[in-house]
């Protein structure tokens, strides 16, 4: 497995979908935080989830995870993804992206790259354990992230 990039604008500037669940049953939202690199000896990503977001669940409850990065052309879409709830909607459609099956999860046929992660570690990110200045900025009224780390499995390209 072989994956090069600029991992401080891969997360932040170009975006990606997180995707968890199987074809039948699956959410996925945009994320912008993220992290890429080796623990236990293991290729991972580290992602966060807001404990509201209905994504979260769906990354809670499978043991797999993908993490999909797009071409510049899809922002709007992912844009739209990071934005709409498919508490209340079929987002999915809506974007136009076409979901793609997996063996341990989903994914989608416009990413340019997929990283499917078997989930290693979850933990709560406790506010106590911020800075101040950050914590009221970012949590103050709104539910904690989740913190996810994945082992990196495999890495799909287009």
């Amino acid at each position: 497995m072989n994956f090069t990039t600029d991992i401080f604008t891969q997360f932040d500037k170009k975006w990606a979908l997180l995707t968890a669940g199987t074809k039948e049953k699956f959410n996925t939202m945009t994320i912008s935080w993220g992290g890429l690199g080796t623990l236990w000896n293991k290729p991972v990503a580290t992602v966060y989830v807001r404990t509201s977001r209905y994504t979260y669940n769906f990354v809670d409850e499978n043991e797999y995870f993908t993490i999909s990065f797009y071409p510049e052309q899809q922002k709007k879409v992912l844009g739209v993804l990071g934005s709409k709830s498919g508490r209340d909607m079929d987002k999915i459609h809506d974007s136009g992206l076409t979901a793609k099956e997996l063996a341990d999860s989903v994914t989608f046929e416009e990413a340019e790259v997929t990283l499917v992660c078997r989930k290693l570690f979850r933990q709560e990110l406790d506010v106590n354990n911020i800075p101040k200045d950050i914590a009221s900025a970012l949590y103050e009224g709104d539910a904690p992230h989740v913190m996810f780390i994945g082992e990196v499995v495999d890495i799909i390209r287009a």
